[in-house]
């Protein structure tokens, strides 16, 4: 038992292995009172928002570049990081307790209401950030290219149809909670950050739609959109107008099908492990 022991510390979980670790992981979640997972929620949030002011920093500048998308969306990473290793409630990640709900341990009242208290905190913390980082200057940075490339990201967001954005949405959370899935996998720091980096670069320098993550980065643009003052407006050689389609029906449109595809995606990953691993577990 104690030879068992000690080779599980030191090798990295195996496909099936991991399976089961994160089967415990999500029966876990539901366990915890509604309260604290708020807050959890909140953190998460706060967490991913982190994340996206990395990804706007690194991103602004003049034009597409591939290297810079991928360092945009390395430093995006940092926002799971954090909601790993610290500990938080993430929404798109609690996609997979679609594996609770099909093994029949988890009624789908009880889903929807987890999803709920978590969906709302994630709003809060990173509705919480987004004016803080405004407040801040943030958005000041480099001349005004930080809020420059907010308003620029998120007006292209808000311009997706809808069957691009749940498409978007499906493609962004495969990735993620693949990166949730591939954590499990992983006995130290160390390693769950290496599992996590690849998939979350890749989702976001493909500039696919994460609900969470838009909820700090639209309305960051939103409130540099409608209170920037003159300067920032004279150091980024642009003005409000440019920014016609950015609007909170916009922003709403996005949370909306992106949160659907992201559902789609999280429980299609879900599932899938489910199928493959977990079926004869009961």
């Amino acid at each position: 038992m104690s030879d068992e022991k000690s080779t599980n510390t030191i090798d990295d979980a195996s496909p099936p292995e991991t399976a089961k670790n994160a089967l415990a992981y999500l029966a876990a979640k539901v366990k915890k009172p509604t309260g604290d997972v708020f807050l959890l929620g909140v953190l998460a949030g706060a967490f991913i928002a982190f994340g996206a002011i990395l990804y706007l920093v690194t991103a602004a500048g003049e034009g597409f570049s591939g290297p810079r998308h991928l360092l945009s969306g390395l430093g995006f990473s940092v926002g799971l990081v954090l909601v790993t290793v610290a500990g938080a409630e993430l929404f798109t990640g609690d996609t997979m307790l679609v594996i609770q709900r099909v093994r029949d341990r988890l009624d789908r009242g009880t889903m929807w209401r987890f999803w709920g208290v978590v969906y709302a905190g994630n709003l809060a913390g990173a509705l919480l950030v987004a004016i803080l980082f405004v407040i801040a200057g943030g958005h000041l940075a480099g001349d005004g290219a930080v809020g420059l490339a907010a308003l620029e990201t998120a007006t292209g967001k808000v311009e997706k149809g809808i069957l691009q954005l749940i498409a978007s949405g499906i493609l962004a959370n495969m990735l993620v909670c693949l990166a949730v899935w591939m954590a499990q996998a992983a006995r130290t720091v160390p390693g769950k950050i290496l599992a996590i980096v690849g998939p979350i670069t890749a989702f976001v320098a493909a500039g696919f739609e994460h609900s969470v993550a838009n909820m700090s980065i639209i309305p960051i643009a939103l409130i540099v959109k409608g209170f920037a003052g003159p300067d920032f407006w004279a150091a980024a050689g642009t003005d409000s107008s440019a920014f016609a389609a950015l609007g909170v029906f916009g922003f709403l449109k996005n949370l909306l099908f992106a949160t659907i595809g992201n559902i789609l995606g999280g429980g299609s990953v879900g599932l899938a492990y489910w199928y493959a691993y977990l079926r004869k577990v009961g």
